[in-house]
């Protein structure tokens, strides 16, 4: 994957979605920020892909509902298991609980956010995927992983197998609050760590788990009991 964006380097973002109010309202927000910038706007799937490839932005923040070539395919052409040097992509989208999310996640989407969030958590996505974090929204992740453990294959994304060697309780620790939708900053915050100690314990997890995001690592949490939503 492309290396997190250099420290003083502004975010260089691309944004794809067929609604010119859409785009237009992102870009304003976002070029206002001092450390991102605008570099691409596309208004469907198969321009995305080819402004992603070519500009190589840091981010990408893609629709999933978007002509001549959906969110989802663009999603994986960019970002998916068998890219050589994916992108990082941010779905930003209306929230259905259906099977585009579920496509979106397993396409290797790092983030995932809903269009009526608000500016501030847009510009917080967009920054926890370009220090190779990622952001889904504490509320997404309570409603998409409840709705995960109650339905029924094939709609549930790729559930990580039984563990091959038991978690420790300092990583059962992360995974619960990876589970509840938290960045790695967040966690390391919260459990009094170093930011790179979450990413030593996230890492040992993925292995153990053999899941291959933290949408997975924190499904396999809420399956298994180690997760529960504040409120």
């Amino acid at each position: 994957m492309t290396s997190p964006t250099p420290p003083g380097a502004p975010i260089r973002v691309l944004i794809a979605d067929d609604q010119d109010m859409v785009r237009t309202g992102f870009r304003f927000f976002l070029d206002a920020q001092p450390d991102i910038t605008v570099v691409a706007e596309a208004a469907d799937g198969e321009a995305a892909v080819e402004l992603a490839r070519k500009l190589r932005p840091d981010v990408c923040l893609l629709d999933i509902r978007m002509p001549k070539l959906d969110g989802l395919t663009a999603t994986r052409l960019l970002a998916g298991p068998d890219v050589a040097d994916p992108l990082r992509v941010v779905v930003v989208t209306t929230f259905d609980l259906d099977e585009y999310v579920y496509g979106a996640l397993r396409g290797g989407a790092c983030g995932f956010l809903l269009k009526d969030s608000g500016p501030t958590l847009l510009a917080e996505a967009v920054r926890a995927a370009a220090a190779g974090d990622s952001l889904v929204s504490p509320s997404v992740t309570v409603r998409l992983l409840k709705h995960v453990t109650a339905a029924p294959e094939p709609a549930a994304p790729t559930r990580p197998a039984p563990p091959t060697e038991a978690l420790t309780d300092r990583e059962l620790d992360v995974v619960r609050l990876v589970a509840l939708g938290r960045t790695n900053a967040e966690i390391a915050a919260e459990l009094y760590v170093s930011l790179s100690t979450v990413k030593t314990h996230l890492s040992s997890v993925q292995l153990k788990l053999d899941a291959r995001n933290r949408v997975e690592i924190a499904a396999w949490a809420w399956q298994h009991g180690h997760a529960q939503p504040e409120g």
